[in-house]
């Protein structure tokens, strides 16, 4: 890829640092003051600005707002793991509030991974140097604003990163000479729905595109932040709309690049255009890719000191909302750079993706079943089922998923499976169920 020389470099890095002032200034101006501006932001958003933040994680909102979020917001509680806890007890709570914690530290180290490579060529900066930088600007965003200033500064960051990707898409178009000569040379099965992946593949990841939302905590605590209960739909069905441009611009990109430049790796073809634009589109672009990188960075990290302090630090110090807010902040400290210690060891960023969210998804099987299946109420199968399911779902990804079968399905059918055979055995030497968690108790 050309670099661009020192005049043009400096356009580039005088674009992003401007750009981080800017945000950065607006966290400090709207910092939270207190735990609840810190974790929901004092429920006090509005539908727009949640409906953008939410955008940041996936596609399948329609069914989310349908079926999950609407009770998720009534139950009162911003973790996935209390708003379970509330139906099976404490230690289903521990078991999925662990899962998540895992599979959130995974997908950080996915978005250190891919944000590093876009940015760290056009920075002249190695790949550790530029994972370092994402580190401390998302865990500043994080640290220091928490939900309330998180919640609009990632508006900003969402509408750069719009206008980087379309930019792109007009440069890799007008390289192209548009879509018609990649319709003529290319593969046909590069423009069909399913391509070479296959119908089994594209439903496993559709299915833990769902899954995934419907248990993400950083989507519960954007819905708990919201005024009102009747907004909640809203804010879904506008994160829906807003993926499917972006998603068809990204979708188009990536061929053009296998169009232009066929041996390219796929952590480079969006950064790859930026060496075929002016300095100035170039700085705006680079620009959209750090937004990209912090917002879903600073969520995720927030999403992670949230669980940590709600599900193990005040149940254990019954402490006030003080240091609750304090350790809150303290602990999104260490939770932004963990990550950087695991990146060596996932360089497959698309398969660790969808990996993250098999393991989410065992935990919206429970929800579900625990909002719609009450019958099923036993804290012991669910407390089985989720461990079955990550077990098993670790080890099948681990081996390559044998046989062709996704790990996703793993993780969709063993919690069900095994909650059904718990809940078929016979009643004669089972211990007492556990009690569902009260509001209080959840809160210490």
């Amino acid at each position: 890829m050309r670099k661009f020389d020192m005049a043009g470099t400096s356009i580039i890095v005088g674009v992003l640092i401007l750009y981080l002032a800017g945000t950065q200034f607006l966290t400090v101006r709207l910092r939270s003051k207190n735990a609840g501006d810190f974790m929901v932001a004092a429920r006090s958003m509005p539908a727009i600005v949640v409906g953008v933040l939410m955008m940041s994680a996936a596609i399948g909102f329609p069914l989310f707002g349908v079926f999950l979020a609407r009770k998720l917001y009534s139950s009162g509680e911003i973790t996935i793991s209390g708003a379970i806890a509330s139906k099976y007890g404490r230690s289903t709570q521990v078991t999925v509030s662990l899962i998540m914690i895992y599979a959130l530290l995974l997908v950080n180290v996915g978005y250190y991974v891919s944000g590093a490579a876009a940015i760290s060529g056009v920075l002249h900066i190695s790949l550790p140097v530029a994972e370092v930088i994402v580190a401390i600007v998302s865990t500043f965003y994080c640290a220091i604003g928490g939900m309330k200033s998180m919640a609009y500064v990632s508006v900003m960051h969402t509408t750069i990163k719009y206008v980087g990707v379309f930019v792109v898409l007009a440069v890799a178009l007008s390289m192209t000479h548009g879509v018609k000569p990649m319709l003529m040379q290319m593969p046909h099965d590069y423009f069909t729905w399913d391509g070479k992946i296959g119908v089994a593949t594209i439903g496993a990841w559709t299915i833990a595109n769902v899954g995934a939302i419907f248990s993400t905590q950083y989507i519960i605590q954007a819905v708990s932040s919201l005024k009102r209960p009747e907004s909640v739909r809203r804010s879904a069905y506008m994160a829906a709309i807003l993926c499917v441009p972006i998603g068809i611009a990204l979708g188009l990109i990536g061929v053009a690049a296998r169009f232009l430049f066929p041996g390219l790796g796929s952590l480079y073809a969006f950064p790859i255009f930026l060496a075929h634009m002016s300095p100035v589109l170039a700085g705006i672009v680079t620009t959209s890719l750090a937004a990209s990188v912090f917002v879903g960075v600073s969520s995720v990290g927030l999403a992670i000191s949230s669980l940590i302090v709600r599900d193990f630090y005040v149940p254990a110090r019954h402490t006030t909302p003080e240091a609750e807010f304090r350790m809150s902040r303290l602990l999104s400290i260490p939770v932004g750079f963990v990550p950087l210690i695991f990146v060596v060891f996932f360089p497959e960023v698309l398969h660790l993706s969808f990996f993250t969210r098999a393991l989410r998804l065992s935990i919206s099987v429970v929800a579900v079943i625990a909002f719609y299946l009450p019958f099923f109420g036993s804290n012991r199968g669910a407390t089985w089922g989720l461990c079955a399911a990550v077990v098993s779902t670790t080890v099948w990804y681990m081996l390559g998923d044998p046989y062709g079968i996704d790990n996703i399905y793993i993780a969709l059918v063993a919690p069900m499976a095994v909650m059904l055979i718990e809940r078929l055995v016979p009643n004669r030497g089972r211990v007492k169920q556990e009690k569902p968690v009260s509001k209080s108790a959840l809160r210490g």
